[in-house]
């Protein structure tokens, strides 16, 4: 339930905005505003709002798709306490995410960001670790593709994308929000990269 939850309280939040500007400038992500005006709210709150009607319906489709399974496996793995990994799950992916974004572009007063990004990403590799030979299949393609490569190419291309720095997507809070999720899951039960290596490892044909 925590994750219908969060994808109701930020759509919510997020159809507010679309309308009323005023809202979503008080709670995007603005580094120098953090940095000059000790506003650090915007650390959490800038993942309540989005751009518009498609960032905000891929994000909350994708949390639905990942966030529901891997909110069963932490209630499975750590029984009363699950619930309360997975809300440490999410809010870290939101902090750590938009961390780097916040020392580089500090005193910037042009930067800012919105969306949930970095918190589904750390939902989506928490999942590819616990589950990485799961299928994930897009429209365009035509067959699934195993967890573990899509993590892989997700992250080059993250990585890529936020060098290049040509585009207005926080590729950088993706790749960060990727990683945080993958550590975070395996610093809660280490157990978990050496069942995620072996399965690779025989999913190769190597054990």
């Amino acid at each position: 339930m925590i994750t219908i939850i969060i994808i109701a309280i930020t759509s919510v939040v997020s159809i507010l905005a679309f309308s009323n500007r005023e809202l979503q400038g008080k709670l995007l992500f603005s580094p120098i505003m953090i940095a000059e005006h000790r506003q650090g709210y915007r650390f959490l709150t800038h993942a309540l709002v989005h751009a518009d009607w498609m960032h905000l319906i891929i994000n909350m489709f994708v949390l639905l798709s990942f966030g529901r399974a891997v909110e069963e496996f932490f209630s499975y793995f750590f029984a009363a306490k699950g619930w309360y990994f997975y809300i440490l799950l999410y809010i870290g992916g939101i902090l750590i995410s938009s961390t780097p974004s916040y020392v580089q572009h500090k005193d910037n007063k042009f930067y800012h960001a919105v969306g949930a990004s970095g918190a589904v990403s750390a939902a989506v590799f928490a999942s590819i670790l616990i589950s990485p030979l799961s299928g994930i299949r897009f429209i365009f393609i035509p067959f699934d593709i195993p967890a573990f490569i899509f993590g892989i190419l997700y992250l080059i291309y993250s990585a890529y994308m936020a060098k290049k720095g040509n585009d207005n997507i926080g590729h950088d809070a993706h790749f960060w929000g990727a990683v945080f999720g993958f550590v975070f899951t395996i610093i809660l039960k280490p157990a978990l990269f050496m069942a995620f290596v072996q399965q690779i490892l025989s999913f190769a044909g190597i054990a």
